[in-house]
């Protein structure tokens, strides 16, 4: 005989009360009552429990054991199942994507310079994080992340949009490889197919007719006397803004005129070693007065413990009229092109750019012969942009030896 809602709630007597087809509710001395099933897989009789009543009524009990059934009808022990699911539940719930993006960050930390590593967190928890971070990996479709990667897309973030869907990429990538997801989904999401084509274009460099007023305008600026020397010895060393804005005055030996930027901290991972002209030691003395008791060379002003971002640089040109003619990274282009216009060695003027050479043995003659070279072009240079800043209306051409 079946049992009723009824008859269950006042059911008191210790024991087994049976509702048919194995489902039964076990009462116990201490008035504790739990749904069973009893059932028999590979010759065993088994239990599986299916909850505690009144919270599972019988109706939800029948439910229960009738997907139990269909398991075992299809050769599956349900109790087996259940254990199983536990496991992949337990699972998902340490490899959803922002775990597992975590644990890739930390293993490419070595790989990456602060800022770069900020700026790839920073990235996916803007723009993957907040709609799919929650989720397992397994659980995620391509659609989902082409959905996220067009969102960011549509804000008119476009590169941005492709560097987030390479990333999301490498986390899958990664997991593959370290057993946290059995196969990549990801792998035919190909930017080019996903994402709009872009115009491209360079970082805007100052021309070298425009130097002048430029140099006018910087010695003229009322705003922060450390970007305005950030700025200047950007353009006297060449080096990436990144590189600058990072330096820390343990890297500067100003009596050896020579500043050594660490491999951890440069785009190749190797050392460069920055020779000082006269005119880059004079913006360093000054500066020194500012920031000689930090770490680093230009600390942000609310923030003396990090450094002023790209976007200070870049706000200034704004701000001294030159927001679309000049970029504080392009300031390496005009470097180059006005060297290589006045007769300098190819060689001297990209090793001095810390581009690196591929060729092993070209790349050892680099390292051994071109310190003197780069610090008389380095010195060459800084005259030059004197000479311009008085504006000089012609500077000889120096051809190198």
């Amino acid at each position: 005989m079946k049992l009723s809602d009824v008859a269950l709630r006042t059911l008191t007597a210790p024991g087994k009360h049976f509702d048919g087809a194995g489902l039964y509710l076990e009462v116990t001395p201490a008035g504790g009552r739990y749904w069973r099933l009893k059932y028999r897989h590979a010759g065993k009789e088994k239990r599986l429990a299916l909850g505690v009543y009144p919270q599972v009524s019988i109706k939800d009990a029948r439910t229960r054991a009738a997907d139990a059934r269909r398991l075992l009808a299809a050769g599956t022990d349900p109790g087996a199942q259940r254990k199983a699911d536990k496991l992949q539940a337990a699972h998902d719930a340490r490899n959803t994507l922002q775990a597992v993006a975590a644990e890739w960050m930390k293993h490419q930390a070595g790989r990456w310079t602060p800022d770069t590593a900020a700026r790839i967190r920073r990235s996916l928890e803007m723009h993957v994080f907040p709609v799919l971070g929650a989720l397992p990996l397994a659980s995620i479709r391509p659609g989902d992340v082409q959905a996220a990667v067009k969102a960011t897309e549509a804000t008119g973030a476009g590169d941005t949009a492709g560097r987030v869907l390479q990333r999301v990429k490498a986390v899958y990538r990664w997991a593959v490889i370290h057993e946290r997801i059995a196969t990549n989904p990801m792998l035919d999401l190909v930017p080019g197919e996903l994402l709009k084509p872009r115009d491209v274009a360079s970082r805007a460099a100052l021309p070298e007719r425009a130097l002048p007023a430029f140099l006018a305008a910087l010695s003229a600026y009322e705003g922060d006397a450390g970007t305005v020397h950030a700025l200047r010895l950007l353009i006297l060393t060449a080096v990436r803004p990144g590189e600058l804005r990072g330096a820390r005055w343990v890297e500067f030996d100003q009596a050896a005129a020579l500043w050594v930027i660490p491999a951890e901290r440069m785009k190749m991972r190797a050392e460069h070693r920055v020779p000082l002209s006269a005119q880059a030691l004079a913006v360093l003395q000054a500066q020194q007065a500012l920031s000689g008791g930090y770490e680093l060379v230009f600390p942000s002003p609310y923030y003396p413990g990090k450094p002023i971002s790209e976007n200070t640089l870049n706000g200034a040109l704004a701000r001294l009229g030159f927001k679309g003619q000049a970029t504080a990274h392009g300031f390496r282009a005009l470097f180059s092109t006005v060297a290589n216009e006045a007769g300098w060695d190819g060689d001297v003027i990209e090793r001095q750019l810390a581009h690196v050479e591929r060729n092993k043995v070209r790349a050892a003659y680099h390292r051994s012969t071109y310190t003197s070279e780069r610090a008389r072009l380095m010195q060459w240079w800084g005259d030059y942009i004197d000479a311009r800043e008085r504006g000089a209306p012609v500077v000889p051409i120096f051809r190198s030896a």
